[in-house]
């Protein structure tokens, strides 16, 4: 295969959207346990799913979502259990760049995404790196290193 240039691990926990939503549903129902007048079965149960999503929350913090490693003249991007693993020629690559990932706040994660001719991989984060292919293809992989891996992968491409 040939060594290693770069790797990086994302977790599924990071992502700013989901984490936010698991926030608020442990608050409510934290909320409705504390401000509920009658200490009753209802009460407990608020409680018990507001301690489950949180301890739900803290686990997905361990979940790998995606796994990114230039292997020699490869960007390979592994997924977790049932995703299939991708792998990206980098001498078929014209074109890399950093850019903002989205306009918007909060992103869903997401692997392998095909839409609008572009190819996504995103976990959390702001920035992300586009490969363009000969065919006109657009890869966006998202990274918390995005300056390491262009400059890796600028190192590689074959122009």
């Amino acid at each position: 295969m040939g060594d290693i240039r770069f790797q990086e691990k994302q977790y599924l926990g990071n992502n700013k959207f989901n984490l936010f939503i698991r926030l608020i549903i442990t608050v409510a129902c934290i909320g409705s346990y504390y401000s509920s007048d009658a200490l009753d079965d209802t009460a407990a149960l608020f409680l018990i799913i507001g301690i489950s999503v949180l301890v739900v929350s803290v686990i997905l913090f361990l979940i790998l979502h995606i796994k990114s490693e230039v292997v020699g003249d490869n960007l390979i991007l592994d997924g977790f259990w049932t995703t299939r693993k991708v792998k990206i020629d980098l001498n078929n690559i014209v074109k890399t760049e950093v850019v903002k990932y989205s306009k918007i706040l909060f992103n869903r994660p997401v692997y392998n995404l095909h839409i609008r001719g572009r190819v996504k991989f995103f976990t959390h984060g702001n920035w992300a790196v586009e490969l363009t292919d000969k065919e006109g293809l657009r890869y966006v992989v998202g990274s918390q290193r995005v300056e390491e891996l262009n400059e890796v992968i600028k190192g590689k491409i074959v122009l």
